[in-house]
């Protein structure tokens, strides 16, 4: 048992689902139902985010020939994983996402006019913020059972012409989700040590 098992105050098991033994899987099994994808994201958006913004996007791709026009932007390694995959999420974020502040934050929306006038620094918000809820999106699927196997490979700005024409998101990570299938994943990969990445000032 690990240090972080004896501080956690979830139990052990859970503790191994979410982090210490969870992988990154690259064949899948099974199926994931409506719920259960409602679910990740009942979950997802828990996460703190800067003003609360949740930025984040998810379309989860089931169709067929919605499949088959992403299958076809991803680079080749990951076409196979992703064609047969129980469920495939396309990860983005609201390039608008400022205009929703009633919503999310009501009662104080000072802040709202320094991103209205910088866009620069409303899409950077934006998309930092949906990266940080995209481990938030991992974490609660893996606290559901499921492996999640998040890729970057992929023609981001064809995914948008073909999901997203408007402009008004952009996508940056393809999840694939299921059970893992047998060979889903190799040898673990080694872990950087707290020594080499922690240090206290």
């Amino acid at each position: 048992m690990t240090i972080a098992h004896e501080e956690a105050v979830i139990d052990s098991a859970a503790v191994d689902a979410i982090f210490a033994e969870a992988r990154t899987a690259n064949a899948f099994t099974g199926e994931v139902t409506e719920q259960q994808a409602r679910a990740i994201y009942e979950l997802t958006k828990f996460g703190p985010t800067a003003f609360n913004s949740q930025p984040l996007r998810v379309t989860y791709v089931r169709s067929e020939e919605a499949r088959a026009k992403l299958v076809d932007a991803l680079s080749s390694g990951n076409r196979a994983k992703t064609a047969s995959a129980p469920l495939v999420a396309v990860l983005s974020y609201d390039t608008s996402w400022q205009q929703q502040w009633d919503t999310f934050l009501p009662g104080y929306n000072a802040p709202k006019a320094m991103y209205d006038a910088s866009p620069d620094l409303a899409t950077s918000t934006g998309n930092n913020n949906a990266h940080l809820q995209a481990g938030y999106f991992i974490l609660a699927v893996r606290s559901l059972g499921f492996a999640a196997g998040p890729m970057t490979g992929a023609d981001f700005a064809a995914i948008d012409a073909e999901f997203f024409p408007a402009g008004d998101q952009k996508s940056f990570l393809v999840v694939n989700i299921g059970h893992p299938a047998a060979g889903a994943w190799g040898e673990a990969k080694p872990k950087f040590a707290y020594e080499d990445v922690v240090r206290t000032v």
